[in-house]
């Protein structure tokens, strides 16, 4: 398995973390387990057999997730060390997502 491929099964699955920590002891936590943390566990999975759909959707999420934890970081100060967690995850999801791609584009031709 490549580097960016490892590192992005490991980010996602740190993000599925991050939420169920964040949320612990929220009266909807069932809901967040499953709007939250089941959609990175799954795409951490594909990722690890290889679909490579699963590292376009996972890129994708990531700007969902981006967005949310910019809001939160913004407008909830209390929630601010959780949310810029999952502005750095998010983050660093898009990059794995992308640095096949960026590699190829920008090797050394021979």
């Amino acid at each position: 398995m490549d580097r960016s491929r490892a590192w992005l099964a490991a980010m996602l699955l740190a993000l599925a973390a991050l939420y169920a920590v964040w949320f612990l002891g929220d009266r909807h936590y069932t809901a967040v387990l499953l709007v939250f943390c089941l959609p990175p566990v799954l795409l951490s999975l594909g990722v690890l057999v290889r679909r490579t759909s699963a590292a376009f959707w996972a890129g994708v999420f990531a700007l969902f997730w981006f967005a949310h934890a910019v809001m939160v970081a913004w407008s909830r100060p209390a929630e601010a060390g959780y949310a810029w967690g999952g502005i750095v995850l998010s983050v660093g999801i898009v990059l794995a997502t992308s640095w096949p791609a960026l590699r190829g584009r920008f090797r050394k031709k021979a």
